[in-house]
């Protein structure tokens, strides 16, 4: 049965009235903050909340390592275990927040950073969703994990979506976060090479990048700028374009490998929390101004997402965009740790 939860406190309404999407001013300290140094590739030297260790992944004959953090309980363990997908533009440390909710309330918390984003190896080859699942299934069997809940945040939800569909049997329950792939991309936007993506990627500045992650918040907060600089600080970085060929071929992934198809196969219990601001869809400045206003409506994605897939749950979020977890932890936390109680 489809339930679904609103926040429709009157104060938080009227505050949510005074809010426009993308919005926002950028606050003083983006400013000392895009003096930094270049940042290497593999964010060597970035302080992550715990510690990051490797797992090997081999892949035609290429050796590459994949960083993960692999946290205790903090409060009396429930012997219960949730894994946590990370988004195309982020990496495993900005689930800092929602690890420490987590560990409090009794539970081992493994982040991992899929190979091509974080401190994980950066290969230029051709990435698929499956793959990205099948390196996250042998990690968990090398950790002793036979079943977690699969937490997937932005593109992490279109991953942790496939992850549920090809190891149902270790996907205690599945949750996903304002997630890519509510959408066939094939549909919603004009085909593009992963060359034309790539020299898109050579060509970001900080301005661009700011902008783009101001569209992820109605409110931003200098917290977020953080995000802007790292993104900023890789393309200082001599290894830069071995990370822009990697991406182009993400975002390909992104692009040509749909999962919305598949929700009804979906078996887990599922939990939907959708900001109601979030209007990200890949590809949607390639396409006309009318088409553009009707790509990325995450309220009414949500809800036939919520629809096709069996037994889910939908929780919507009022005056929040992309990223609840970042924008609105308190409440995004709540919701969470009801669904898994």
């Amino acid at each position: 049965m489809l339930k679904n939860f609103r926040y429709n406190i009157v104060a938080t309404l009227m505050a949510v009235a005074c809010l426009h999407f993308e919005d926002s001013t950028p606050s003083a300290q983006a400013a000392d903050e895009s003096t930094a140094d270049a940042l290497g590739i593999a964010m060597e030297g970035y302080p992550y909340p715990h510690p990051v260790r490797f797992h090997p992944v081999r892949d035609m004959g290429v050796d590459l390592r994949m960083g993960y953090m692999d946290v205790a309980p903090t409060g009396e363990p429930n012997d219960r275990t949730v894994v946590l997908m990370h988004g195309a533009n982020f990496f495993g440390a900005y689930w800092a927040g929602t690890i420490e909710a987590l560990t409090a309330a009794g539970f081992r918390v493994i982040v991992p950073d899929q190979i091509g984003f974080g401190k994980s190896s950066k290969p230029d080859m051709a990435y698929s969703f499956h793959w990205l699942a099948t390196n996250t299934k042998a990690l968990l069997d090398t950790l002793g994990v036979e079943r977690a809940v699969v937490v997937g945040h932005s593109m992490g939800g279109m991953l942790a979506s496939r992850f549920a569909l090809m190891f149902p049997a270790t996907t205690e329950r599945l949750v996903l976060v304002n997630p890519l792939g509510l959408e066939d991309y094939r549909q919603t936007a004009p085909w593009v090479s992963a060359e034309t993506v790539y020299q898109g990627m050579l060509a970001q500045t900080e301005e661009k990048i700011r902008a783009y992650h101001e569209t992820y918040y109605v409110t931003w907060k200098a917290a977020y700028e953080t995000y802007v600089q790292v993104h900023y600080r890789w393309t200082l970085s001599g290894e830069y374009p071995r990370m822009a060929r990697a991406r182009a071929q993400i975002v390909q992934m992104i692009l040509l490998q749909p999962v919305v198809h598949e929700f009804r196969r979906i078996e887990a219990p599922t939990l939907l929390i959708i900001g109601q601001e979030d209007r990200t869809s890949p590809g949607r400045g390639r396409v006309p101004e009318a088409v553009r206003q009707t790509v990325g409506q995450f309220p009414a994605l949500g809800r036939a997402a919520a629809e096709m897939i069996p037994n889910a749950t939908l929780f919507e979020l009022p005056g929040v965009g992309h990223n609840p977890h970042l924008a609105v932890p308190d409440r995004f936390h709540e919701a969470l740790l009801l669904f898994l109680d």
